[in-house]
């Protein structure tokens, strides 16, 4: 496995180049966003390491471009930013999983294993429900016709669900689900995300497939 680390504090970078080199994976380490930008463009990598406060190109622009051009590799944003707001833009650009520094190396490499682990779900390629139809493959979304743009992650929440209608998802759920994380219980990324989804798949339309299942969480379906 085949792994970019993109942080400018030496020592950082290295100890993290270290320990993953000890532990198997192939590594190669760049110090700015544009080196980390232009590595991600030209390489086939499994997983990025990417800070968010970085020279020349901060690591939000960076995780921006490589969604925006479809480019897949597995994103975990390593960062000293630690409040909800900061997890939730890291999490609606598109990273894969967000980890606040200081951090224990052990829970690093368990989440890196745990996202390579995780297979892309392509098994059906279009969902239909009421008005609305996914494209799994193409990561289309369209309802009554009209094209809903969505952001990675709002993709990835909206497909879980619609491929289980009716079922119940819990926050807990859907966190380990979509982002391979276990937010505390006072964290409402969970309900950020639901309320940005809802804004472009139901808010438009008169008939509403989120539902709300109070004290539990959520489902799909068709009233």
């Amino acid at each position: 496995m085949r792994i970019l680390i993109i942080e400018d504090e030496a020592k950082t970078a290295s100890f993290l180049s270290k320990g993953l080199k000890e532990n198997g994976f192939s590594v190669d380490t760049v110090d700015n966003g544009i080196d980390g930008l232009s590595a991600l463009e030209q390489n086939n990598y499994d997983l990025a390491i990417l800070d968010i406060m970085l020279p020349l190109l901060d690591g939000w622009s960076v995780l921006a471009v490589i969604r925006n051009k479809d480019i897949q590799t597995r994103i975990l944003l390593l960062t000293a930013m630690d409040s909800v707001e900061d997890r939730v833009k890291g999490l609606e650009l598109g990273a894969d999983d967000y980890l606040v520094k200081p951090f224990a190396f052990s829970e690093l490499l368990a989440r890196i294993r745990t996202l390579l682990r995780r297979g892309t779900a392509t098994e059906i390629q279009t969902i239909q429900c009421a008005d609305l139809e996914i494209d799994a493959i193409k990561h289309r979304v369209t309802r009554n016709g009209i094209r809903i743009d969505l952001t990675p992650k709002e993709f990835q929440l909206l497909l879980l669900m619609a491929r289980s209608p009716g079922e119940v998802f819990s926050r807990t759920v859907i966190a380990e689900k979509v982002w391979d994380m276990n937010f505390d219980s006072d964290t409402n990324v969970v309900d950020v995300a639901i309320r940005r989804l809802r804004t472009k798949v139901d808010d438009p339309f008169e008939n509403k497939l989120i539902q709300t299942i109070r004290g539990v969480g959520y489902a799909f379906e068709q009233k």
